[in-house]
């Protein structure tokens, strides 16, 4: 049995450029997906957030639209009632990587708030870059990457390959003249080898250790990955 660490956000809101506090938070199916693949399998998962608070759903990512259904929202919102993992989260910067054999990222707008510029998560992401473990984040999470830059602008994550939540997919969901800052053009210029797939379809990036997912349609895949190189 392995032992997954699920780094998430804590923010409930994300704050656009006119400062109006968009409610937000993680995004269900990058939650549900990959924990459903590592616990199916027999694995054991634990949340961290900043300050170990509780994180919070995005209401959006549980409405059918966006789920492919009522029963898929159903479903979604039995897994996250399920997981007492959410309940208990403990904060970052108590982590101890040692005690775990994977690291992985869910995205939501709500990483953009917060883990971007957490320095403890920042620090946690170098740290399990270097230590070999799979390392993985999807759509919006990949942000997070801007935290680990030092105080002259260089991250270990540099020139890695990678992808996540396409410009284009901001502008689909109306968000791409509010926001502050776009996480594509972010992460392009850490600097990174940024790729993407086609709108909302599943596409997958695995640079050595680091694993990336374009969308929410690419978590549970990249969790399949991660899943079959702990085995």
């Amino acid at each position: 049995m392995a032992k997954i660490l699920f780094v998430m956000t804590g923010a409930s809101y994300w704050t656009l450029k006119d400062g109006h506090r968009h409610p937000s938070g993680y995004w269900a199916e990058e939650f549900t997906s990959p924990y459903s693949v590592f616990t199916g399998a027999g694995h054991e998962v634990t949340i961290a957030t900043p300050g170990g608070v509780v994180p919070v759903c995005d209401t959006m990512s549980l409405r059918p639209q966006f789920t492919g259904g009522e029963d898929a929202s159903v479903k979604q919102e039995g897994i996250i009632e399920e997981a007492e993992q959410l309940r208990h989260a403990i904060p970052i910067k108590d982590v101890d990587l040692r005690d775990y054999d994977a690291v992985y990222y869910p995205g939501g707008h709500g990483p953009m708030e917060d883990l971007w510029c957490d320095a403890d998560s920042g620090l946690l992401l170098r740290r399990a870059l270097a230590s070999g473990k799979p390392l993985g984040l999807v759509c919006h999470a990949p942000a997070a990457l801007l935290a680990t830059r030092d105080e002259k602008g260089d991250t270990p994550f540099s020139n890695y390959r990678v992808t996540g939540f396409t410009n284009d997919e901001e502008a689909g969901v109306g968000f791409a003249d509010k926001a502050k800052w776009l996480m594509e053009d972010e992460v392009r210029n850490l600097p990174t080898d940024y790729s993407r797939g086609p709108m909302w379809e599943s596409y997958t990036v695995v640079d050595r250790n680091l694993y990336t997912g374009q969308n929410p349609a690419s978590s549970g895949p990249l969790a399949t990955i991660m899943l079959k190189d702990l085995s």
